[in-house]
């Protein structure tokens, strides 16, 4: 056993890591951070100072809002596998953007309450808009073929990069509420190409990833398989994960080969290659 001149105490841990002596017991009461000895006459607890890394890091971790039980899922993660810590950390960012934004529009909201007094003739919040079916299919494909307008043109505005966005996002709208999946799929690609182009590498990402997620879930091949690797490997190379874009260009050219119709097999095949060079 190490000599107690070689541990901290309690008190000199918690000032070296950050943490309070009140959450260094609880964490070991939750087997998150056991001391590295504890006397069974005083139950003086005593750390060893390479464990200070460790409780830096689960004080970052917590002060991220993650709950405890997940903090030690993600440090049982790092233990045996670095990336996987990395993944996870990515996925729970994710759930703070989708929050962070749930927030914004109820302050919108709550804006427009205290401003206007709104809630004197406030429609349900839940009410969907009514359009006629012919009416929402012409606007979901008038608004997918003004992306690819705005997509071809060689300088935009900042005005028509926002049209641009905005427009792929309403064709998409429409397209879940009349559409099949195969037309969902081909509009959430359409918004992970606008913001590829735009070069902004999360909602890309999140869009590719819708693509594949639909694909996957209602059977969807050929064309469309192909193009959701191909939009997940342009979103990684534009996020600078070379290899995660190699390996999904890779399934894109393999998906390719069980495309039915040359035509179309050209197509993916052509917009492979505008992606950036060594992917």
């Amino acid at each position: 056993m190490d000599s107690p001149e070689r541990l901290l105490s309690i008190g000199q841990f918690a000032r070296a890591s950050g943490l309070t002596a009140k959450a260094l017991r609880h964490y070991d009461a939750v087997g998150l951070l056991a001391p590295a000895s504890v006397d069974p006459g005083s139950g003086y607890r005593r750390y060893q100072a390479d464990q200070v890394k460790a409780a830096r890091l689960i004080r970052r971790l917590r002060g991220l809002d993650l709950p405890v039980a997940e903090v030690r899922r993600l440090l049982d993660l790092y233990a045996a596998d670095p990336e996987a810590m990395t993944d996870a950390l990515v996925s729970h960012r994710r759930r703070l953007v989708a929050r962070a934004t749930r927030l914004k529009g109820q302050i919108h909201d709550l804006d427009h309450l205290v401003a206007g007094k709104e809630w004197e003739s406030m429609p349900e919040r839940n009410d969907k808009p009514s359009l006629d079916h012919d009416i929402q299919r012409k606007l979901a494909a008038a608004l997918f073929n003004r992306v690819w307008t705005l997509l071809e043109q060689e300088t935009r505005t900042e005005a028509e990069d926002a049209e641009m966005i905005h427009a792929a996002h309403a064709s998409t709208y429409h397209w879940m509420q009349i559409g099949k999946p195969v037309n969902r799929a081909r509009g959430e690609w359409q918004c992970s190409r606008v913001y590829a182009v735009l070069g902004l590498p999360e909602p890309a990402l999140f869009h590719a990833q819708k693509v594949l997620d639909i694909c996957q879930r209602e059977g969807i091949g050929d064309f469309d398989l192909a193009f959701a690797y191909e939009a997940l490997a342009r979103a990684s190379a534009l996020s600078g994960d070379e290899s995660e874009a190699r390996r999904w260009a890779e399934l894109a050219r393999s998906a390719c080969e069980q495309v039915a119709e040359d035509d179309d097999r050209e197509i993916v095949m052509a917009d492979l290659e505008t992606l950036p060079a060594g992917v």
